[in-house]
């Protein structure tokens, strides 16, 4: 029998860290603008130290051309504080993060967030319902084939590896640092550890739903910072 759930899904093609994020984010639609005093580039994001009228502050932006002295536009703005970074093995007491519209070496206009950077109650858009099969996928065939449960817990022997894992889109964001990110589950593994969830990067399209088969990598201790961070996934596959 198929029980049915629901599962919000919240897709965001302009703004990743909305994707999956380890702390606890507040959003309000606003504009920051301020001179880059300095720019840290990690892979796939971009991190600025910002003087604004409000006064200095961290930022980060999905990786962009930016160089010291730019005065740059951030939009979409999002606030989180106890943001921890592995990736620059730092902790920032409050970070903004949004998208980079402009930059430019004119004079810094005012923020629309205010003088203090004020925020807001998040303002979290309806979610979309999806009505999701739970029932157990059969395993791919072949050498390589694996189920979801077995890549999990065997991560670290399966490293650099390719594999075939066969499952059901349970969750999908598109564009994200030019690439899909696609969550995949087969009925294997538990809940309770993660071992029934395997991420999976793709530049193929899919739709949450669909039983694909996932050819790619095993990766481990992958962190993208900004609330990129996993223990085990499958990097660059093919899904068909």
């Amino acid at each position: 029998m198929k029980i049915v759930f629901a599962i919000c899904l919240f897709l965001s093609t302009s703004f990743a860290w909305a994707a999956e994020p380890h702390a606890a984010m507040q959003t309000e639609s606003a504009v920051v603008e301020g001179k880059a005093l300095e720019v840290l580039n990690v892979e796939g994001f971009t991190y600025l130290r910002l003087d604004t009228q409000q006064g200095e502050v961290w930022a980060a932006v999905i990786k962009g051309q930016v160089k010291k002295g730019d005065r740059v536009t951030l939009n979409d703005v999002s606030v989180m504080n106890d943001f921890e970074s592995k990736t620059l093995k730092r902790k920032f007491d409050r970070i903004l993060f949004g998208n980079l519209v402009g930059t430019n070496r004119g004079a810094a206009k005012p923020s629309a967030l205010g003088s203090s950077f004020t925020v807001m109650p998040p303002r979290v858009p309806a979610p979309k319902l999806e009505v999701i099969s739970d029932a157990p996928v059969a395993k791919a065939t072949g050498a390589n084939a694996k189920t979801v449960a077995e890549v999990v817990t065997n991560g670290s022997k399966l490293k650099g590896k390719t594999v075939v894992v066969r499952g059901r889109v349970v969750k999908y964001n598109a564009d994200i640092m030019g690439k899909n990110w696609v969550h995949l589950q087969d009925g294997s593994g538990s809940e309770a550890d993660g071992s029934n969830d395997i991420l999976v990067t793709t530049i193929s399209t899919t739709n949450v739903g669909e039983v694909v088969t996932a050819t790619g990598v095993v990766q481990t201790d992958k962190d993208f910072t900004a609330g990129y961070a996993y223990k085990v996934l499958i990097e660059g596959a093919k899904l068909k």
